[in-house]
Formats: C-alpha cells, sequence, structure tokens
C-alpha cells in the first residue's frame, strides 16, 4: 500500500482536520511516511488566515516538489476552497480539494493510488502517463500530469464535521485535538474563514463523549476540544446544547484527567461557565479569548460583538474565581482606521488586564472581506511598530507571571521528548544542589504543559503522558524550571 505524509498550518481545528484525514488514511491501509520526502502522496493542509500564511503553504508545497517530484500533492483547506486556482498552478500539485470535500480525501487516495499500482504490475512496472481514477460527484477526474484537478463545493452546504483526535496524538504529541465544532456565523470585517468554513456545525454530544472515552482508554491524559467557534457549539443541534452543558457531560460520563479548551468568544464567557472551571482541576484553568483591539471604535468598526467593558468585566470574573488561570488573547495591529490614539488605548487595556500571554498578528488585507475595501489603511511600517509595542508588552506580563510561580507546587503533563544539557539560568542548578536533588545531576530534564498554560522543564528524563507533581524553583527565559515533588 502506497505511504502518505500531511503537512498541515494554522489553528487547532486545521490540526484536528489533519488528523481526520490521518486517521481515515491508515483505517484504510495506508502507511504513514516519516517525511515528505519520503511519502508517495503529500497531503498539504493549509490556512488563509494571513497573506503569510498563504505564502507559507505555497513555499511549503515548491519545497515538497523540489525534494520529492515524484510524490503526489493534494491541497486542501481554508486556502484551497478561497482560491483553487492559485493553488493549482503550482508545479507539483496534482489535486486542490476545498474543505467543502475534504472528507472524500481518504476515498480519492483509493481511486488515486490502486489503479496506479495494479497497472504499474500489469505492465512490468511501467507507470501509466494517466489514469481515470472515478467520478466524485458528477466530474470525472484523471491523474494526468498536467493541470491539477480542483474539488471544491458550496461550503454552506457542508453538515458534517470531520472526527478525529491526531492518532499518536497530535503528530506524535501528548496531547490528541478533538474539533467538536466547525464553521461559524459571525461576520467580523477582517476575517474570511467563515467563507471557508461554512456555518456553524456540531459533534452530537454522545459522539464527543464516546471519542474522549475512546482516548481516555487509549492512555490519554488530556484531550484538546477545538473548533472555528467553540462557544457556539450546540446552538444548531435539536434539541439545543450549551458548550457548559457539554462539558459537564464529560466530566460525569468519562475517565479523562484534563479538558482543555482551544479558544472561546468574550460573549460566552459567563459566570456559571467560569465557576464549572472553578470547581474542578479536570477543565484546564486556561482561557484563550481574542479580543483583537482595545478601542471601542475598532471593535465597531471590526463588527465584534463586544466592548471593552463586556471584555474587562469577563477577565475579571475569571481571576476572581481563579487567580492562577492563564489568561491569553488575540490582537490585530493595524486595523484600517487604525489610529495612535486607538493602538495606545489598546497598549493601556493590555496593561491593566490580567492577560499571561498573547498572540499578536499585523493586519492582513483578506479578499471577499469588509476591510479589505475600507479606507484608512495603516502603514506597513506602522503596523510593525504596532506589533512590536503589543508583542513587548505581552513578554512583560508572561514574565511577570511566569514570576509569580517561584515556589508554587503544580501538577503538569510530561510531553514527548527529553531535552539533554545544563539550562541557561544557573539558579536552577544552585537550587537544585541546596534541594540534594541527584535528578539535575544528569543535565537531562523532561518538557511539561501546566494547568494554567506554563511551559515547564522538570529536572530528570519523565516519559510523556504522565501527571507529576512539581514545585517550581527557577525562571529560565520563557520557560519555569520544577523538580518533582515527592509522592
Amino acid at each position: 500500500m502506497a505511504s502518505f505524509h500531511i503537512e498541515h498550518f494554522g489553528c487547532r481545528a486545521t490540526q484536528a482536520d489533519a488528523a481526520a484525514i490521518e486517521r481515515q488514511l491508515v483505517e484504510r491501509g495506508y502507511t504513514a511516511a516519516p517525511g515528505s520526502a519520503a511519502a508517495d502522496v503529500v497531503v498539504v493542509n493549509t490556512c488563509t488566515v494571513t497573506a503569510s500564511a498563504d505564502a507559507q503553504a505555497s513555499q511549503a508545497i515548491r519545497a515538497i516538489h523540489t525534494h520529492n517530484p515524484s510524490a503526489r500533492i493534494i491541497v486542501t483547506g481554508c486556502y484551497a476552497q478561497r482560491a483553487p486556482e492559485e493553488l493549482a498552478g503550482l508545479e507539483g500539485v496534482a489535486w486542490v480539494v476545498g474543505n467543502s470535500h475534504k472528507p472524500e480525501i481518504s476515498r480519492l487516495l483509493d481511486t488515486l493510488v490502486e489503479p496506479v499500482q495494479e497497472r504499474a504490475i500489469a505492465a512490468g512496472g511501467a507507470s501509466p502517463s494517466s489514469v481515470l481514477i472515478g467520478q466524485i460527484d458528477t466530474d470525472p477526474m484523471s491523474l494526468a500530469r498536467g493541470a491539477a484537478k480542483v474539488l471544491t463545493g458550496d461550503i454552506f452546504e457542508q453538515t458534517t464535521v470531520l472526527v478525529a483526535p491526531v492518532l499518536g496524538g497530535e503528530g506524535g504529541h501528548t496531547r490528541p485535538v478533538l474539533k467538536i465544532q466547525d464553521g461559524c456565523n459571525n461576520r467580523c470585517a477582517y476575517c474570511v474563514i467563515p467563507f471557508v468554513r461554512g456555518r456553524s456545525r456540531s459533534l452530537a454530544p454522545m459522539q464527543v463523549t464516546q471519542e474522549i472515552r475512546r482516548l481516555a482508554a487509549a492512555g490519554y491524559r488530556e484531550v484538546v476540544l477545538s473548533g472555528i467557534n467553540l462557544g457556539s457549539y450546540g446552538r444548531d443541534l435539536v434539541p439545543r446544547v450549551e458548550l457548559g452543558n457539554l462539558l459537564q457531560r464529560i466530566l460525569d460520563e468519562t475517565p479523562l484527567e484534563r479538558l482543555r479548551l482551544s479558544s472561546i468568544e468574550p460573549m460566552d464567557v459567563t459566570q456559571d461557565w467560569i465557576a464549572l472551571f472553578a470547581s474542578t482541576e479536570r477543565l484546564a484553568h486556561h482561557f484563550h479569548i481574542p479580543l483583537q483591539s482595545g478601542s471601542d471604535r475598532i471593535l465597531a468598526a471590526m463588527h465584534r460583538w463586544y466592548r471593552t467593558a463586556h471584555y474587562a468585566r469577563r477577565l475579571e470574573w475569571i481571576r476572581e474565581r481563579l487567580p492562577g488561570a492563564g489568561i491569553g488573547a488575540d490582537i490585530i495591529a493595524g486595523f484600517p482606521g487604525e489610529t495612535d490614539d486607538d493602538h495606545r488605548a489598546t497598549l493601556a487595556l493590555v496593561r491593566q488586564l490580567p492577560f499571561t500571554y498573547l498572540h499578536v498578528f499585523s493586519f492582513s488585507k483578506r479578499p471577499g472581506t469588509k476591510a479589505a475595501a475600507m479606507a484608512g489603511e495603516v502603514s506597513a511600517a506602522v503596523i510593525q511598530r504596532r506589533a512590536r509595542e503589543l508583542r513587548a508588552l505581552a513578554a512583560e506580563k508572561a514574565a511577570a507571571f511566569r514570576a509569580a510561580h517561584i515556589g508554587r507546587s503544580l501538577r503538569v503533563l510530561t510531553l514527548n521528548g527529553s531535552e539533554t544539557g545544563p539550562p541557561s539560568d544557573l539558579r536552577w542548578l544552585l537550587t537544585s544542589a541546596r534541594d540534594g536533588s541527584s535528578e539535575s545531576d544528569s543535565g537531562v530534564w523532561t518538557r511539561a504543559l501546566a494547568s494554567n498554560y506554563l511551559d515547564v522543564r522538570v529536572a530528570g528524563s519523565w516519559p510523556a503522558n504522565q501527571m507529576l507533581d512539581v514545585c517550581i524553583t527557577a525562571l529560565n527565559g520563557s520557560h519555569l524550571l520544577a523538580h518533582r515533588l515527592e509522592a
């Protein structure tokens, strides 16, 4: 059977889609290759949230074709849905499959690979130049070595959610991602994603709990729930289901030790919802809540459904009930019409609120969005300056949050891979010597993740997917250093 490799770009939902494709292909008997250079078929799962995401995908496709010219490249994902003709023109691309037909990829490979193998055997090993591979919808498709074939449709007719945590945990990592919601009914002025993902649709609660029970039975300790607009989960179901009800059901009906949410809109954060998180350690105390701007004027222009006072109050609720929670946000620098006063308002709000990290994006004009046609374009130089200032402030707040945890105990999940060599921070070595720890003597430590999203290095070599109670001993750049507490 042929081998495949999947390259994916973008958000947790995109990663979960790649996992779904991987799962389908393995179940059909295809073999996962260690990399694109060794694969017969390479699936490139793209993002299109920014122009740089498009460029990254195009660059990757060119590199794959250069290093493995015989590989058949299938491009899918959001960029493939938005601009299939652009991708079809890239050398080496055999197919472009939009999000509308992403569930068909495993079946397409059956018709792509097997007839080629059978005819090659019958011809004594010679590969045919063109093979009819069957019919999808009403369009016959072939494997000609010419222009790529395009398979896209109306994304708003899509009714399914691709189910699939990553086999072996997110590409061999420790924490599987389960996408339980896709699409978005909002129309933020800057965002192209609703047009390439379709309307909001949800996985039935029974399917969610079944998947989580399966993962827990396989030994996974943490699962990440993802979606394009996760807070809208269940509003399309009959009867309607609220995300909070689903979380309670997962707690009641599965043995999973820790459940983490990827991102949630501010107006979906309620006091009852926060109280649920405060009631249990099984829900990760980590909240990623997009802000986008600290200026009410810009939020209105963005067609966001809240204002800064609404946003701030929700973060205050979190900090009141969960003082150690990790809180992150997305912010866009340089939205059309953004003035220096608007930017200063964003900086002031970020200073005021208890953020522990930020994802800062430079505004990127996306075709078809309202923002693409707005007046008041901000120059690239000004956008870069504003983004730098926001990132510098975010780094200060992140460092202060990490420093506040020195001397505290945390429960962490070990991730794949140990690292060797001494940390650069000599305070960790001095603390180790005082504690009489033998683990640090080996110069080995293991990466781990706390409930509140802190990145921790635990002294010693520990297997992945272990829950450890640790004491934080020192800072070391962007992560914390720790020793395991004796049981």
